[in-house]
């Protein structure tokens, strides 16, 4: 869908012959989930959704302006979110000048992202030339190096046709990679759109049935960015350079009417070592998960205190505590510790494809202290140089 813009992230492979920790098997839990129950006429959760507003900077050339609150996306006190597209003058002046559409536009960001897992929801499209429904993610603000994955996208002109598409650093906008679905008229019931997103590899299907599978290896040697959490977007764009703009046979209001949208982790969470300079393993000392016990490199013996799990949150956990930076800090130097999971910037972590684990909040990198292999190296946040010392590979 519009193209802006999040981090980097790769869980990787065990490599050279280390044995490598079985990962406890975790059942897959729901971890967003809204049926739009509510009174008819109400706005969307705003605890779940935020309603973005304005002509999405003139992106794409839409012609729409998306308005807040229920105006354009209300529920139907049926259990559905309908986003409905009008013929209107809005009052606000868009690209083109006077604005001549309404719309709805609502995102997930700052309430809720996920990195791999099921992404799921159920929707009756609009129809009709010039129409461009939508539900995809971003991976931030910062496109397309953030990466966007658009779950579901359809143009008007094409009624029985929806696409699943990725877009990234040297593959985006028109050269996006993806695939199309020919199945039905989509605008005349209900069907479900849905991603299986894991470690290098996102699998597109409808109504269950699997259509696309991209990994790696599709991007040309472009990088995947996949790795990290994305957050939701609904909308219905009205024109574009894509779809069209509507034409005289294009009937008003038009109206994409969202059953649920429904997001469960994976099924399970990759877990084990974590080695570094000198074949050393990340540990927690004396398997002391105390608050502020800051993390060390030691000889790998295989016990509670060195299996540390990925989380699709972000984290990197052990012995039921998170990989914490100390105080948030930002300073080179500033210890890496066991503290209680707080969902805070100081405990998301990025396991980049060049094996460097990155805070985000200070894009800094875990490192052994003093470029030392010895036992009991204090482990701190530095500046990334590429130094062995802050190269980790994260077995699965």
């Amino acid at each position: 869908m519009s193209r802006f813009r999040a981090l980097a992230a790769a869980v990787l492979l065990a490599l050279g012959g280390l044995s490598v920790l079985s990962a406890p098997s975790a059942a897959a839990a729901t971890s967003f989930s809204d049926d739009f129950d509510g009174p008819a006429g109400a706005a969307a959760d705003g605890s779940k959704w935020n309603y973005e507003t304005g002509d999405n900077n003139g992106n794409n050339h839409e012609r729409q302006w998306y308005t807040a609150g229920a105006a354009n996306a209300a529920l139907d006190g049926q259990g559905h979110l309908v986003i409905t597209a009008k013929r209107e003058n809005s009052g606000h002046n868009c690209w083109y000048g006077a604005c001549q559409y309404t719309s709805a536009r609502l995102n997930t960001a700052g309430k809720f992202s996920q990195a791999y897992g099921h992404v799921e929801t159920r929707m009756k499209l609009p129809r009709g030339q010039g129409m461009w429904p939508a539900f995809w993610m971003l991976g931030g603000g910062n496109w397309p190096a953030d990466g966007e994955i658009d779950v579901m996208e359809n143009i008007g002109r094409e009624p029985n046709t929806v696409h699943g598409t990725i877009h990234g650093p040297g593959y985006s906008g028109a050269n996006g990679i993806g695939a199309a679905y020919n199945g039905p008229n989509f605008s005349d019931d209900f069907h479900t759109y849905a991603v299986d997103w894991s470690p290098n590899k996102i699998v597109w299907s409808v109504d269950g049935n699997a259509y696309q599978t991209r990994t790696p290896a599709d991007l040309n040697g472009n990088r995947w960015v996949y790795d990290h959490p994305f957050y939701l977007i609904l909308n219905l764009a009205v024109g574009g350079d894509w779809p069209g703009d509507p034409d005289g046979g294009t009937q008003f209001p038009q109206q994409l009417v969202v059953d649920y949208v429904h997001v469960s982790t994976s099924a399970s969470a990759p877990s084990g070592r974590i080695v570094g300079i000198g074949g050393k393993c990340v540990d927690v000392p004396w398997a002391n998960p105390a608050n502020f016990t800051q993390l060390q490199i030691t000889d790998c013996n295989g016990n509670a205190a060195q299996n540390w799990t990925i989380g699709n949150d972000g984290t990197i956990r052990a012995l039921g505590k998170c990989m914490d930076v100390n105080g948030a800090g930002t300073a080179d130097g500033t210890a890496v510790q066991m503290y209680d999971c707080n969902n805070t910037a100081a405990q998301q972590w990025v396991v980049t494809a060049a094996h460097d684990i990155v805070n985000p909040h200070a894009d800094k990198c875990l490192d052994a202290a003093g470029v030392s292999s010895a036992n009991g190296t204090k482990l701190l946040l530095w500046t990334c140089t590429g130094n062995v010392n802050q190269k980790w590979n994260v077995n699965q």
